[in-house]
């Protein structure tokens, strides 16, 4: 199996870059999704939100409130918390997620799509990220392109300037809380540029999928580990 890191910041197009590497047969796990399904009532990260947050942030069906969750956490300066609370739970199940499609196919590879690959260690949620994936591909776009599609994909149609603005301001905390992916780049083995067409963007993905391919097939010979690093 070969583990392969898929990172970006807000609005860089990281899941339509999974969405693609999808469709060419690799496994694909989301972070944000594995999130979400922890934080449904009942689970242990729902119980440890409620204690730390309140039930402030719950909706009227009793389930969490993400953008009042989100709200608490950069408007108050509680992410840290929040983060302490969820990362670890959500690479917990990753790596069982992992482990079940490794028993199944030897030669798969597995892709985890995360926002904060870099950060959960420089938080100090999840140390030591690299010993975690075998390559790290970043997907980048210039600041201000991804606040453009940020808002273009919260904000209603007839949302109003005040609305805008609180919105734009969300989006530029959330990039701060980020590390900028000019400190990333020198970490990742692949940089996809996502601020051109639809076409180059599949054609980067096209580039990089064989090898890939050539290093999970390499990993999983006799002398796998030696032949990959070769790779």
């Amino acid at each position: 199996m070969l583990r392969v890191g898929l990172t970006g910041g807000l609005g860089s197009g990281k899941s339509t870059v999974a969405s693609i590497f999808r469709e060419c047969g690799v496994h694909v796990i989301e972070a944000d999704a594995v999130g979400r399904e922890l934080m449904q009532p009942g689970q242990s990260v729902y119980r440890e939100i409620l204690e730390h947050f309140g039930h402030d942030v719950l909706s009227t069906d009793g389930t969490i409130d993400r953008r009042a969750l989100a709200k608490a956490a950069f408007g108050e300066a509680r992410l840290d918390e929040l983060n302490r609370i969820v990362h670890p739970a959500v690479i917990a199940e990753q790596e069982r997620r992992m482990r079940i499609i490794a028993s199944r196919e030897p030669e798969a590879i597995v892709m985890i799509e995360s926002a904060l690959i870099f950060e959960a260690e420089r938080m100090g949620t999840v140390p030591e990220w690299r010993r975690r994936f075998d390559r790290i591909i970043l997907v980048t776009a210039p600041d201000e392109v991804k606040v453009a599609r940020y808002l273009a994909r919260v904000l209603p149609a007839d949302a109003s300037i005040e609305q805008r603005a609180e919105t734009e301001r969300d989006a530029q905390a959330r990039l701060a809380a980020q590390i900028a992916d000019s400190e990333k780049i020198s970490h990742c083995d692949y940089v996809i540029e996502n601020s051109g067409s639809p076409e180059h963007l599949r054609a980067q993905v096209g580039k990089i999928l064989p090898q890939l391919q050539a290093v999970s097939k390499a990993a999983s010979a006799p002398d796998g580990l030696q032949a990959a690093r070769r790779i």
